[in-house]
């Protein structure tokens, strides 16, 4: 059953208004250093403001854990996510690299670009499960109206999903599909709670370095209250940043477990990529550690091992998400160098995948 709309709508709050993005609870992820929105033209409404509580009512209740699903598995040992890099609107791509993931990954994150359109989040995700993957799928309210993000939910749910990734979203890339409208009826946190009512694993991002910081660890909690159950962590500049961040979530109210984010890169390319966007942030002196080694993939690929080891050290990460295109070579290049990765860190931990 999914929850009405009414009930987690409710009438804006301050900022909601005059946020391009409409949204209730931010701030949003694209928030810039010198607290300007993403889009460069005005101050983030929510970035000088007490952050808003949530108003929508209480979560529907948790179902069981999924035996053998993610959140099953990192009761005993730590999970690797995987950001799935594809081909768009290419099912062979998304075979190929699948094949190359599966067995060395708990769940392939599907990601949704500003910049590069790709198939139905539902179809995408059948396609996943039918090369023998777990897609764990990311829902952005930038394209879809309400109505059809309920529609994405439900046939997620169908298809045998676990979970989905709740974010509102980046605006749109430059130059991407010009003169289509930006939707933003919703944000992560009211989607997140249409989810959790529809029985998936609601999961929510969160920005540990991202700008105003000092609200991130309070919107975990907000996040949690609307029915989230994992929060996966952008990147930040060290395993350190996320210690104090997961702490101070903790202090704020929240609960739930975290994935954080481990930077993939081999070469260039795969690095500048990652340190385009506002909000994430990559350790320097690694990256170019990284790039000027000998081997620049053994050096990313060990650098990667290094971050996750750090990170799943950390009280309350039960996992990492490995994130980036990994490799300018391809997307079987690159799924290739996230195997490595994530078979040593399951190795190290010499539990059954």
């Amino acid at each position: 059953m999914v929850v009405p709309l009414a009930e987690i709508s409710s009438s804006p709050v301050p900022g909601a208004e005059i946020c391009p993005k409409r949204m209730h609870y931010g701030p949003c992820g694209g928030v810039r250093d010198d607290l300007s929105c993403e889009l460069g033209d005005r101050p983030c409404p929510f970035a000088t403001a007490p952050l808003p509580p949530w108003i929508g009512g209480e979560p529907a209740p948790a179902p069981p854990l999924r035996p053998d699903g993610l959140l099953d598995r990192a009761r005993t040992r730590p999970v690797v996510l995987t950001d799935l890099s594809v081909t768009p609107y290419a099912p062979d791509s998304v075979r190929r690299v699948v094949g190359v993931l599966a067995d060395s990954s708990d769940a392939l994150l599907i990601g949704e670009h500003q910049s590069t359109p790709d198939l139905p989040p539902t179809l995408f995700a059948a396609e996943v499960l039918a090369a023998g993957g777990r897609p764990w799928t990311t829902l952005t309210c930038r394209d879809r109206n309400r109505v059809v993000l309920e529609q994405e939910i439900m046939g997620l749910a169908a298809v045998g999903v676990e979970g989905v990734l709740c974010a509102t979203g980046d605006v749109r890339a430059p130059g991407v599909r010009p003169g289509v409208t930006q939707v933003f009826d919703l944000d992560g946190t009211r989607l997140a709670a249409i989810a959790s009512a529809a029985g998936l694993v609601a999961t929510v991002p969160e920005a540990p370095e991202a700008a105003p910081r000092h609200l991130r660890p309070a919107r975990v909690a907000t996040k949690q209250r609307a029915g989230a159950r994992l929060c996966v962590l952008n990147h930040a500049g060290s395993p350190a940043a996320v210690a104090r961040f997961v702490a101070e979530a903790r202090e704020a109210g929240a609960t739930l477990p975290f994935v954080a984010g481990v930077a993939v890169y081999t070469d260039e390319r795969s690095a500048r990529v990652l340190q385009a966007f506002p909000g994430l942030h990559l350790d320097g002196t690694v990256v170019e550690a990284v790039l000027a080694a000998a081997d620049p993939m053994a050096a990313g690929i060990a650098a990667a091992v290094d971050e996750a080891r750090a990170l799943l050290a950390i009280p309350g990460v039960v996992g990492v998400n490995l994130s980036g295109l990994a490799s300018a070579r391809g997307e079987v290049a690159g799924a290739e160098v996230k195997a490595a990765i994530a078979e040593r860190i399951h190795a190290e931990h010499d539990q059954p995948r």
